[in-house]
């Protein structure tokens, strides 16, 4: 509750008695003292005055019929709207007992009848300054939380840049200093086919004019098996060709992912983009001792370009896959097969659609653990994880929650099963 009053508005005092004369005699007392009174002849009267117009301090009878004062304390402090409001108990009663549940209820003074105007104005005026210095100290704590909170904003920021500089330099000088010798051996293993293609037709035709070869010649071509040698090498060079040729998309890849120089917005294709994480995460999605291989399945919607920050855009996509592979791995290592009853197949579905919003959507789901409902509201709060220590440094959907909403002006949503596995769902607009 806020308060933004000054010292010179009038205070709202609301006055609670069964008895007329009582209140009669409180509200001309406090009328004259500057104070606006407003008066209740019951409880359920007392609860209505609240809910029209906060009080700033409730005068409350405790002897009332059919709900007495600790009762409706007792309400007006279940109300998230009342429950701040100082009530100071009046009573003709003087007995420790009563006075001790008065406070017990949530009252925060006592007044016996017959009551003393004076010191009726001085303990109202107490309570005021009291609930004053409190509503600052509340507005004081919401400063410095909301400090805190942009301090851990700035943290995050802080190392998100630093990481994404470093595994841009990293990525892209391993690129390039895989790119040249890869490059070297592409380009000779043309030449390289070549050679030994002139050399087997060399040799068929030495078979074709000496059909009669020395034993020695004979002994030599058993023992290296020359046949399957001759038929095989075309099979080597091939296997040899596809083997660089992936290198060269793995190289390509990184210098994609990576996208060192590109911190600014352009167009961009999100299918490529995902593509190229893939590659990244190729040795993660191969079958394990633990588990078998992880099977990804696309189904991509008809995408226009996306301007967006290429690089920062990887990273989210990085998070999204590398957790659903460890919800997946966490909950294999949960289940037990039997004959009767096989593990479902690992698997993450990737899609992507055009929303009618003018958006694009990615959506990442597993079938791996899901995610606990208690844990749901802090899922994007930083550094907090739900992975055991040393897998995780609870960044990732921080990251991205950043990356997203605050840096694309999109949206990172998510839905969850516990034991059916997760979806993340991140929108962002197409220009």
């Amino acid at each position: 509750m806020h308060f933004n009053q000054t010292n010179h508005h009038k205070r709202n005092i609301l006055v609670v008695d069964d008895t007329p004369d009582n209140l009669r005699l409180l509200s001309a007392m406090l009328t004259a003292q500057g104070f606006e009174v407003r008066k209740a002849l019951n409880g359920k009267m007392a609860l209505t005055a609240c809910q029209m117009v906060l009080p700033d301090v409730i005068l409350l009878d405790i002897n009332m019929p059919d709900m007495n004062g600790y009762q409706v304390c007792q309400q007006l402090k279940a109300d998230h709207k009342t429950c701040e409001v100082p009530v100071i108990f009046i009573s003709a009663l003087d007995d420790v007992v009563d006075k001790v549940k008065a406070f017990d209820v949530g009252g925060v003074d006592y007044i016996s009848k017959p009551f003393h105007g004076a010191e009726v104005v001085l303990r109202i005026e107490n309570q005021i300054n009291l609930r004053l210095l409190q509503v600052k100290l509340q507005e004081k704590n919401f400063l410095l939380q909301e400090a805190l909170d942009n301090l851990k904003v700035a943290q995050v920021k802080q190392i998100q840049n630093e990481k994404m500089v470093a595994l841009g330099q990293l990525v892209a000088g391993l690129a390039h200093e895989i790119n040249n010798p890869i490059s070297f051996i592409y380009g000779n293993l043309q030449y390289a086919g070549q050679y030994v293609q002139d050399l087997v037709e060399m040799i068929e035709v030495y078979q074709q004019e000496y059909p009669k070869p020395t034993p020695k010649i004979q002994q030599i071509a058993k023992n290296i098996d020359l046949n399957f040698i001759i038929k095989d090498l075309q099979n080597l060079i091939g296997a040899m060709y596809r083997g660089s040729d992936r290198i060269r998309e793995i190289v390509l890849a990184l210098q994609h992912f990576s996208r060192h120089d590109e911190a600014e917005m352009k167009p961009v294709n999100i299918h490529e983009d995902i593509e190229n994480t893939l590659v990244m995460l190729q040795h993660r999605l191969k079958e394990a001792v633990e588990r078998p291989a992880i099977v990804i399945v696309k189904d991509y919607g008809n995408l226009p370009l996306v301007t967006c920050y290429a690089s920062e855009l990887n990273q989210v996509f990085m998070h999204l896959l590398n957790n659903a592979i460890d919800a997946i791995e966490e909950g294999v290592g949960n289940q037990s097969s039997t004959p009767d009853s096989p593990l479902p197949t690992p698997q993450i579905r990737i899609y992507t659609e055009v929303t009618d919003l003018n958006m694009v959507k990615i959506a990442i789901a597993d079938n791996g653990t899901g995610i606990d409902e208690s844990l749901r509201s802090r899922l994007f709060d930083p550094f907090f994880t739900t992975k055991p220590v040393g897998k995780g440094s609870g960044l990732g959907l921080s990251i991205s929650y950043q990356i997203i909403v605050q840096k694309h002006r999109g949206n990172i949503t998510y839905t969850s099963s516990v034991g059916k596995g997760a979806e993340f769902a991140i929108e962002i607009p197409i220009e």
